[in-house]
């Protein structure tokens, strides 16, 4: 899978052979993750940062957030020119990179959902997905 930022100067591959043959990525509801896609929510895939190739890294800054919910500090990487959200990083999910599905043209379908408890109330808990309260792999909700 290959997508890039809204200009170009950012290429990101994805080399998963099972992107689209189960459920992979969530969708987070915390406002760092909706400020950070301008949306109701972020559209994340959690994969192994060995199977993720940038080119254009030299074009990316890096925003260290540390005022998130979870109370873990996430980087956050976006394109210097385009401005555009790549992926981020966080010492919670070590080995692993969270990657931006905006810059995809195909999405995978989502497995989670994660900051549930933050969800707009208009929004319904997608079909299918784990929901988990807080953070991702966390406490789920209620059945």
């Amino acid at each position: 899978m290959e997508g890039t930022c809204n200009c170009g100067a950012v290429k990101v591959n994805v080399n998963d052979s099972e992107l689209f043959s189960k459920r992979r990525g969530h969708i987070c509801h915390c406002q760092n993750c909706r400020k950070t896609a301008g949306s109701a929510y972020g559209s994340n895939l959690l994969v192994e940062t060995e199977k993720v190739t940038i080119t254009g890294e030299d074009n990316l800054s890096v925003y260290k957030d540390f005022n998130t919910l979870s109370g873990n500090p996430v980087s956050r990487y976006f394109c210097k020119t385009c401005g555009n959200p790549i992926k981020s990083m966080t010492d919670l999910y070590a080995g692993k990179s969270i990657l931006k599905l905006g810059i995809f043209p195909q999405i995978p379908h989502p497995e989670w959902e994660s900051f549930a408890l933050k969800r707009q109330e208009w929004l319904v808990p997608m079909e299918g997905c784990a929901q988990y309260k807080i953070k991702s792999l966390g406490e789920k909700m209620d059945d």
